[in-house]
């Protein structure tokens, strides 16, 4: 079980992830057609992504912990897979993704949904892992989100759906008309086809469950030895 102390510093962060994800999603759809996702039409696709999903992930998880009840394994098993899902929606921003869009990557709706998000969602699921029970074989959960988010990345490419002026693709890797194709190598961006770079995510995925999993699993030690 919790402390009381535990409980109060998931709530501040359950509910830092809701806001920033609402406030930053919200602020992307005004952004205007020619900011990277922003717009009204993008708004509708940009609110299925990993950030709003957490945001609900966090919202239940924080009725749930009020209430008293324990948490369900399964619950644990989906706040596990939502939080790995969001580590690599921040990575992704922050190490590809910034670095090429320079300083028109930093503004309020990317740092909320993209950094702010990911950082206090993670945060979270360390302070309650000591509650959780989540099994080694689960790890292999945290992929379908990012497959059923590429299967969407494809659809959106096929019907040109507009992420910004011109653009039918949500990040750079998941261009499927680039010079690289699906399974071909370039000198340039994106250096190589969707699928490498699918399949090169879903690695990284893995290795980040794993990790967290043996981090849960050494807070569980330290608070029952």
């Amino acid at each position: 079980m919790l402390s009381a102390k535990q409980k109060t510093i998931s709530l501040i962060l359950k509910a830092a992830v809701v806001i920033s994800a609402v406030l930053g999603t919200f602020l992307s759809a005004y952004a205007g057609r020619d900011s990277f996702m922003g717009g009204k039409v993008v708004f509708m696709y940009f609110t299925i992504q990993s950030n709003i999903a957490i945001a609900l992930i966090c919202a239940i998880g924080g009725v749930m912990l009020l209430s008293g009840k324990k948490t369900p394994a399964v619950w644990s098993l989906i706040k596990y897979v939502g939080t790995v899902s969001i580590t690599l929606t921040g990575m992704v921003f922050c190490f590809v993704l910034a670095p090429t869009l320079g300083i028109y990557a930093w503004n309020v709706q990317n740092i909320l949904t993209h950094v702010v998000v990911p950082a206090a969602a993670v945060a979270d699921f360390f302070v309650t892992a000591a509650g959780s029970d989540i099994r080694k074989k689960d790890v292999f959960w945290v992929i379908l989100p990012p497959i059923a988010y590429a299967v969407y990345a494809g659809i959106a490419y096929a019907n040109n759906w507009q992420f910004a002026e011109g653009i039918n693709y949500p990040y750079f890797f998941l261009n499927w008309g680039s010079p690289a194709g699906a399974f071909g190598f370039t000198k340039e961006m994106p250096y190589m086809g969707c699928v490498w770079w699918i399949a090169l995510l879903l690695v990284f995925l893995i290795i980040v469950g794993y990790l967290y999993l043996k981090i849960a699993d050494g807070l569980k030690r330290k608070k029952n030895p």
